[in-house]
């Protein structure tokens, strides 16, 4: 194994890890989730959350689209290169 092997395959861990904790952390989509677990909800709580996600969604996005690249790039580099 070669020493650009080793590279891109921690590159590529370290973009599904950080994919892995973005989808965790973002909140589900069902209704009334918040009153199963109790809490109750102001105004400024839902917008804040809201906005959470909505950074969290677009983070989502953006790590999974650098995620399809590279693998892309990484087989077309090791391909040519062999």
């Amino acid at each position: 194994m070669g020493v650009l092997e080793v590279i891109f395959g921690i590159i590529l861990l370290l973009f599904s890890i950080a994919i892995i904790l973005v989808v965790l952390l973002q909140e589900g989509h069902q209704q009334n989730l918040g009153s199963i677990t109790g809490g109750a909800d102001t105004f400024l709580a839902k917008n804040q959350a809201r906005s959470i996600d909505a950074f969290l969604a677009r983070w989502t996005k953006f790590i999974a689209l650098g995620f399809f690249v590279l693998v892309i790039v990484i087989n077309m580099i090791m391909y040519f290169t062999k």
